[in-house]
């Protein structure tokens, strides 16, 4: 994408871009005309992914800095414009008991998982009120309902992300602006995933472009019947 160029396009900005659901909401929203940031802690894949979109900038982020989310935003608004839909898919899936993770660990888990979609929201949040329209979508995981005796830090910041989520529905709602949240529940089928499980069905797996798909679902949903929380997950999973 050239340089400066604003564009008249409605822009999706997507906070976690890797090669599973990050990669996949970034071309589905392209395929519907959208301008597309993508943000990551490094740009080794977005700068690949955006020469591929037609309308698309990748962002070095780190998301569990606000002030690099802060200006990244007044980046995406000044080359792309007013972000129309944010898409919080960061996230640090961080194991073990609360007597096997570190402070450090605790402490970036919630970083990336909560902090980051405190400081993302914010950032477009005064734009959206002043269109009276956007679409905030978080993106989140069954650790959320329940902690596991391996997940004191992931289920714990899953948890805090919901809470936050919900606390942002019912507050600009009647702003109208949608905000949800996706529930993953099952494994995302990546390739270094499939590798370590090679012994499982191809339908053991929730596929990235279904999950984009369901994204861009409900941002197209009515005011007067909008989703907060949805889950998605394979017919096969546990539940």
């Amino acid at each position: 994408m050239a340089c400066g160029l604003h564009t008249q396009k409605p822009v999706c900005a997507v906070v976690g871009v890797g090669p599973g659901n990050g990669a996949a909401f970034a071309r589905r929203f392209a395929a519907e005309g959208y301008a597309v940031a993508l943000l990551a802690r490094t740009t080794s894949l977005t700068s690949r992914l955006a020469q591929e979109l037609p309308l698309a900038r990748a962002y070095a982020c780190d998301a569990g800095d606000p002030a690099t989310v802060e200006r990244t935003f007044e980046a995406i608004e000044s080359d792309l414009g007013s972000v129309d839909v944010l898409i919080y898919n960061a996230g640090k899936g961080v194991w073990g008991s609360a007597e096997e993770v570190t402070f450090e660990d605790f402490e970036a888990a919630w970083r990336t998982n909560t902090f980051g979609a405190f400081a993302a929201a914010r950032s477009v949040i005064p734009a959206m009120k002043r269109r009276a329209a956007g679409h905030i979508i978080f993106v989140g995981a069954t650790a959320s309902r329940r902690g596991g005796a391996k997940t004191a830090a992931f289920a714990s910041a899953k948890a805090a992300q919901r809470s936050l989520a919900e606390s942002l529905a019912r507050s600009l709602g009647p702003s109208k602006i949608h905000v949800s949240l996706i529930i993953i529940d099952g494994i995302v089928d990546e390739q270094s995933i499939r590798t370590k499980l090679a012994d499982k069905l191809d339908s053991f797996f929730v596929k990235p472009d279904d999950i984009a798909d369901t994204a861009l679902m409900l941002t197209r949903q009515k005011p007067s019947a909008w989703t907060f929380e949805l889950e998605a997950r394979p017919f096969g999973e546990t539940w």
